[in-house]
């Protein structure tokens, strides 16, 4: 198996760690806030994959971030309706907090790179 880049286990274990939450929400909010974290959370996956495959991925980590600021407010919302306990809700915010921190560094990676002074310039 070849390895995996950080964002993407992280990003794995928290997904596979929220199924197991969503699973457990009630039946009127598994059609309303449950659905809309696991696809969230999917976009952020395939975007990121997306990003990663790409000759010009820094186009793709920017619509990444926006899907990860609105993972963060499903996830507070769930806390605040009840549906996730706040040891599951400091789990997954810290979750979150972590996945930026690598894709922040990503983007900073790539703003290093096209930034950079060119030899011979």
């Amino acid at each position: 198996m070849e390895k995996q880049s950080p964002i993407f286990s992280k990003l794995y274990n928290f997904i596979a760690w929220l199924l197991q939450r969503t699973d457990a929400f009630p039946k009127n909010e598994r059609f309303r806030l449950a659905a809309r974290l696991e696809n969230q959370s999917f976009n952020l996956y395939e975007q990121l994959a997306r990003a990663a495959r790409s000759q010009h991925p820094a186009d793709l980590l920017e619509p990444a971030d926006q899907i990860l600021g609105m993972l963060r407010f499903y996830i507070r919302l769930s806390h605040d309706r009840g549906l996730l306990t706040i040891d599951q809700y400091q789990f997954a915010a810290a979750s979150l907090v972590e996945i930026g921190r690598l894709l922040g560094g990503w983007q900073k990676s790539l703003t290093a790179r096209t930034s950079a002074p060119t030899e011979g310039a």
